[in-house]
């Protein structure tokens, strides 16, 4: 019966639905890492940290899932962006541990200067890992230099190009947007106030990127459009992308910090499925020939590879599912101020 299943392409949504997770999970992490410097004072910062402290270790375990499913599932795939994507992974890799240490290693010392190079080291990671995964689509977006024997054969600056640039700062923006929404959620009084006046900039800035990026693929990746074009009940996607954003100031308003927050969800998985339907069925194209593109029928593993992980994903994922709602079921609710950890 599994064998009936078209399981690459099974195995591309799933892998897409990964990602998207940890997209959701991880971004507001990272957005409040890059806005941590902004916030003044031990005791407000430490609030932040402590609104992402009992989650942000599992958020990550997303990203290694997404990536051991695509080693395993498209190995060429695999192979070749990550041999091609090589320093900017190591650069990637840096910026987690980093990450890491610092929300860890912060609180081990009382005074200003080991914290705020603690801080500095974890606004700074952030910014890296955050534009890195950006500059990373943007370019499985656009394509790299890929020969006939699927290797990548360009260099590093090939990989820092317009638009992938453009797609990084987008990312940094989208995710900026979705930890500040985040931070309103968990946190009270004036440090809730001022969280909730910096939603407006930052949903302003991620409005002026995702303009800037819709038209810059319009213009240089015009084929991502194809497929609403094929299929124009798709456009739903776009229009309700529009009103998940627009929904997050009037339910910040009327005090609804958990529907802002879904609402910043809503932006992230309908940004990310445009992504994965406008790519279909290719991973990667190719600059050097479209025939060397890698795509989900010439990179895929066997089927009996791709139906033992199947029979696998059916088992594990539920169970990641729930124990996922349990720490957030366990951790919901504000920060309280009088257990400070961080």
């Amino acid at each position: 019966m599994i064998e009936q299943l078209n399981l690459p392409v099974i195995w591309y949504i799933l892998i897409g639905v990964l990602f998207v997770g940890y997209a959701i999970l991880d971004g507001f992490d990272l957005g409040t890492g890059m806005i941590l410097l902004t916030v003044k004072g031990d005791q407000k910062r430490r609030i932040l940290l402590n609104a992402i402290g009992p989650v942000w270790d599992g958020n990550e375990v997303w990203l290694l899932v997404g990536g051991g499913a695509l080693f395993a599932a498209f190995p060429d795939v695999y192979a070749t962006v990550f041999s091609g994507f090589y320093l900017p992974l190591v650069l990637l890799l840096v910026g987690l541990i980093f990450r890491a240490v610092a929300i860890e290693f912060r609180s081990r010392e009382e005074g200003t200067r080991w914290r705020n190079t603690w801080d500095i080291s974890f606004s700074v990671a952030s910014y890296v890992i955050t534009l890195l995964l950006g500059v990373a689509m943007g370019n499985m977006v656009v394509g790299i230099p890929v020969d006939a024997a699927k290797e990548y054969t360009g260099g590093f600056f090939n990989l820092l190009n317009p638009y992938a640039l453009v797609t990084g700062i987008t990312t940094i923006a989208l995710f900026m947007m979705h930890g500040t929404i985040y931070l309103v959620m968990k946190t009270q009084g004036e440090l809730q106030a001022e969280m909730k006046a910096r939603v407006k900039g930052a949903m302003i800035f991620f409005g002026v990127m995702f303009g800037l990026v819709t038209m810059a693929t319009l213009v240089f990746v015009p084929n991502m459009a194809e497929v609403i074009r094929s299929m124009p009940w798709l456009f739903l996607l776009p229009v309700a992308l529009l009103l998940f954003a627009a929904n997050i100031p009037r339910e910040i308003t009327k005090g609804r910090e958990l529907m802002a927050f879904l609402s910043s969800c809503g932006v992230i998985v309908t940004l990310l499925t445009l992504f994965g339907l406008g790519k279909f069925p290719v991973f990667v194209p190719s600059l050097t020939d479209p025939a060397f593109s890698l795509t989900v029928m010439n990179t895929h593993s066997t089927t009996k590879t791709l139906s033992i992980m199947f029979i696998i994903a059916l088992i594990g994922v539920p169970f990641v599912l729930a124990y996922t709602a349990a720490i957030y079921w366990v951790f919901r609710g504000k920060v309280k101020e009088e257990q400070l950890h961080y």
